[in-house]
């Protein structure tokens, strides 16, 4: 057993002083006491808060970001962005995908994201075809992410058709394509391999309605629930305008409301953007207990529209947020912009709070909830029996100083670009002190190599 002793730490019901927090030797939060004194404890060098869950990564694509940036002679948009990240990623080795994920999860770390769900489609080889190890991807992800430190939510992903009704895949899509049999497979490899870890969960992904008949999406959910009832479900839904409209013409409902009446969504679901619905969708939603995966920063850089927050927050809906594409990696950008995407539309202030209240304290208790339920790991809260992921803030930085409680967290979120994240703590074990990984250097040598082979 060892402690922490911190001056100030966020907790459950709230801020609280002089916090002694007990931490067994299996990772596990095993008590939490305010009031206290230190003892013989390790003593936080600013303010605590919980690490923030990042509930949707493509990890690859980090090594892509600022590679589509040009414009084109006829616009572009979410599906030609498409076709340049199938070009891209036609290229990858295994090698080079581990070295790209450790990098980014070192990235997350600094940045305060303490766990992570990777929405995994990299299965194959660059001809479409399984490696001799089916899994060979999937186990690459998980030792960047073992070899980072980062928490770890797994979610082999299912693509099975290039669009709505079955349309057969394109070219582009063959390293993601697989049938049911083959993707069961890796799944359970995952979890054989990882049975009793407590730093990693595996979950799946059926990719979206258009890659995924419903017919499939029927098998495998039953499959995956027959081996783990309470397993994590995610899915890509109404990102853009052109998926809502398909999905009308080939089932006469919207891709949200189809899910509802068809997919049975509950409290294991995170249905990733979700962001164009109806009044009658934002409320059957929130009602469902499912998670909003937002991913603000992806969902500007690819021109998807805005999620319609206030309705939703309004109806007492959960949401969490992710890094996706990667083009940032900060948990503060993700909520700076869902609130001032929502300030820029209504000309107004504060759009995502209740009158008088903090809005980054707000935002950052909402997504640290959310984002707990969608990775399906117990962190999220500095409460005894979850994990010991959390947050040193640097108090002394010019962003933050003098601020305390909320308006550290409205600091935190709307004050400045430089990352006040001193130090990060993930089940128990520093993975950064002081702004460093231990492991940064070699880490960003071998990422280096990647890309210059990528670009060669």
């Amino acid at each position: 057993m060892v402690s922490l002793f911190c001056r100030s730490a966020l907790l459950p019901d709230g801020w609280a002083r002089d916090v002694r927090i007990d931490i067994a030797a299996d990772g596990a939060i095993a008590g939490v006491a305010a009031d206290a004194e230190p003892g013989g404890s390790e003593r936080a060098a600013g303010p605590v808060v919980p690490g923030m869950p990042n509930l949707h990564s493509h990890a690859f694509q980090r090594a892509m970001a600022g590679l589509a940036e040009r414009a084109g002679p006829d616009g572009d948009g979410f599906w030609t962005w498409r076709e340049a990240m199938y070009r891209f990623v036609a290229q990858l080795t295994p090698d080079q995908l581990e070295a790209v994920a450790a990098q980014l999860y070192v990235e997350m770390l600094k940045a305060g994201y303490t766990a992570v769900a990777e929405f995994h489609y990299l299965h194959h080889d660059p001809a479409g075809r399984p490696y001799a190890d089916i899994a060979e991807t999937s186990r690459r992800v998980a030792a960047a992410a073992s070899r980072a430190g980062i928490g770890l939510t797994l979610l082999p992903v299912l693509y099975a058709a290039g669009g709505f009704g079955g349309a057969p895949p394109d070219d582009g899509q063959r390293r993601f394509v697989t049938d049911p049999d083959g993707f069961l497979r890796i799944v359970d490899a995952m979890r054989a391999a990882h049975a009793g870890d407590p730093g990693v969960r595996i979950g799946v992904a059926p990719h979206s309605l258009r890659a995924v008949p419903p017919d499939l999406l029927a098998e495998v959910l039953a499959a995956f629930s027959a081996r783990d009832g309470a397993g994590p479900v995610h899915i890509h839904v109404a990102e853009q305008e052109k998926e809502v409209a398909d999905c009308i013409a080939w089932s006469g409902a919207r891709p949200v409301a189809w899910l509802l009446d068809h997919a049975g969504i509950d409290g294991r679901w995170c249905l990733v953007h979700a962001t164009h619905m109806t009044p009658e969708e934002i409320r059957r939603l929130a009602a469902s207990g499912a998670v909003a995966g937002l991913c603000p920063t992806t969902e500007a850089n690819l021109g998807d529209g805005l999620f319609p927050a206030p309705a939703y927050l309004a109806a007492g809906g959960a949401f969490g947020v992710g890094s996706d594409s990667n083009v940032s990696v900060s948990p503060v950008e993700e909520l700076r912009w869902l609130e001032y995407g929502q300030r820029l539309v209504r000309r107004r202030r504060n759009c995502l709070a209740d009158a008088g209240a903090s809005v980054g304290a707000a935002l950052w208790r909402a997504a640290l909830a959310g984002g707990a339920r969608a990775v399906a790991r117990p962190v999220g809260a500095l409460a005894a029996g979850r994990r010991a992921d959390l947050v040193v803030l640097a108090g002394d930085h010019p962003a933050l100083y003098g601020r305390e409680d909320d308006l550290l967290l409205d600091a935190l979120v709307f004050a400045g670009n430089a990352n006040p994240v001193r130090d990060v703590m993930v089940g128990g074990d520093w993975v950064v002190r002081e702004g460093r990984h231990a492991g940064e250097d070699g880490i960003a040598d071998a990422y280096r190599a990647a890309l210059r082979g990528l670009t060669e």
